[in-house]
């Protein structure tokens, strides 16, 4: 791709020329690794070269990482939000050609891509009220003359290692597939600092491989990794369709196992293996448009995708035809061009791994309804499927990631709730419904599993205020809003003796 083709021109706007550094330590780009290609997904066609963080490259930054963290550390948490509310606004200035770069690289339609980028900015904007209301609780002491009450402190370096589907949330190591974002991300963050005259250790970000992912979660100076699985994994294993099982949830516990070797912490969000269910009772126009953006967005590769779809007997004929006829309007092409609403899926490797998955899946007795095919072209197409199948096939029990989304009848609510429960993955369900009886216990203890459990809306689109994450083999993790910011500090319970006696807990006398 030339970089004098006027289509392409923004990328010089944040910062993207046809060679780029991929690191950023102590304030400066430099890397010594290996030189790789990042690729158009709807074309495979180069867009530019990155220069890869080397090992060396990351046991440099690290220093200059840990010394700016103990600084950083004793800014008050008011000033921290002012430097977090100005890298909001560095987002919102290049909302547009940043959310185009998301599109062009990771394959993503431009509205999801600019959305990507709203999300950082809203993060920013919901980080900087928090600044101001890092409160700890007052807890009422047994002993006399005694405050007792919680102090929360920063843990210290946070590495993040980020997946490519969303490619903007960087703080540590980028997705190796979507280095492009990852430096256009970092210049913003670096412009900021350098403004205000802090030191370039606060921010160190490195494009790089496997090498880098391992050497983040040994890192004894890192106090939590945080880990968002994807289908291209940090570890270096060539992940094929990896007989589709779990792919996501075997590297994120490797992730673990070797943060919990030296007692470090993991926020760890997994793979998702989404329900939606639709009752008899529905508004059956609102809930298969919420199916068709939940599984067809982002061309399936969302972690939020809905990959089940339950649909009470008595309506299953219903709302099958409304679906598959809105299906076969969707549009397939360019993620830049208007009027697209599934852009290619992200590599090569995934273009196959949807070829494999679906020979696994007829092989399983699927039924193909719609789609079921690659598409002939340079690029990395698929055409959304829809594929009636039995609930109790192996292959519904894992995570194809792609535009691939699975049909199955239920008889009554608890056999729904049984169903959307039965699969090794957790994180976001949703049930349509009119009835409050059906509602309240969906979203009680004998309802969804889930970490995400909605209600006539769509399993993917979470907004930034609630906890975002899920259950058993998606990690457990929560990022986001509600009080997930505790997951990065350190909790002190400090008792304060302001008298001139010691009386002891728990009324033991010792002497």
């Amino acid at each position: 791709m030339s970089f004098e083709r006027e289509e392409y021109r923004f990328l010089a706007e944040i910062g993207v020329g046809p060679t780029n550094s991929g690191c950023y330590i102590d304030g400066q780009w430099k890397a010594r690794g290996s030189i790789v290609s990042s690729l158009n997904p709807s074309n495979n066609q180069r867009i530019a070269e990155v220069v890869e963080a080397s090992v060396e490259d990351y046991n440099e930054g690290m220093v200059a990482c840990s010394e700016a963290a103990q600084m950083w550390m004793k800014v008050p948490a008011p000033k921290r939000g002012e430097i977090v509310r100005q890298i909001g606004e560095a987002f919102r200035a290049k909302l547009e050609s940043l959310g185009r770069l998301v599109s062009l690289e990771m394959g993503k339609i431009l509205a999801e891509g600019i959305g990507e980028v709203q999300e950082i900015v809203d993060m920013c904007d919901y980080a900087v009220g928090l600044s101001r209301q890092i409160n700890g609780s007052i807890i009422p002491s047994e002993r006399p003359n005694h405050m007792m009450f919680e102090m929360w402190n920063p843990l210290g370096i946070v590495g993040v290692i980020t997946a490519f589907n969303f490619p903007c949330a960087v703080l540590g190591k980028g997705a190796p597939t979507t280095p492009l974002v990852t430096i256009a991300v970092t210049k913003l963050v670096a412009e900021v600092l350098e403004k205000n005259n802090l030191p370039g250790g606060i921010f160190t970000s490195f494009c790089g491989g496997a090498e880098i992912g391992e050497a983040i979660s040994k890192d004894t100076r890192i106090p939590l990794v945080s880990f968002t699985g994807s289908s291209q994994d940090d570890f270096g294993y060539n992940l094929g369709i990896k007989e589709i099982e779990g792919f996501c949830f075997l590297v994120g516990l490797k992730v673990q196992q070797i943060v919990k070797e030296r007692f470090g912490n993991c926020l760890l969000e997994l793979s998702g293996n989404n329900a939606i269910v639709i009752m008899n009772d529905a508004d059956i126009g609102l809930a298969v448009r919420s199916v068709l953006f939940a599984a067809v967005g982002t061309a399936g590769q969302r972690c939020t995708t809905c990959r089940r779809l339950l649909i009470q007997e008595s309506i299953y004929e219903t709302v099958l035809n409304q679906l598959t006829g809105v299906y076969k309007q969707v549009k397939i092409g360019d993620p830049l061009e208007k009027g697209t609403l599934v852009g290619p899926l992200h590599t090569r490797a995934s273009k196959e791994n949807f070829e494999k998955g679906i020979e696994i899946i007829k092989s399983q007795g699927g039924k193909i309804l719609v789609g079921g095919s690659a598409i002939e072209s340079e690029g990395n197409f698929v055409q959304p499927t829809i594929i009636e199948i039995s609930p109790d096939a192996p292959v519904v029990k894992e995570e194809l990631f792609g535009p691939v989304l699975y049909v199955m009848k239920f008889q009554t609510f608890e056999e729904a709730v049984e169903m959307n429960n039965s699969v090794p993955q957790g994180l976001s369900s949703s049930i349509f419904t009119q009835r409050p009886d059906l509602i309240f216990k969906w979203i009680g203890p004998h309802g969804s599993d889930c970490g995400i459990v909605n209600v006539n809306i769509p399993t993917n689109g979470a907004e930034i205020g609630g906890a975002f994450g899920g259950e058993k083999a998606t990690g457990g993790g929560r990022e986001a809003g509600s009080d997930s910011w505790k997951q990065y500090m350190r909790r002190s319970t400090c008792t304060i003796n302001y008298g001139d006696e010691l009386p002891l807990a728990q009324g033991i006398n010792f002497g």
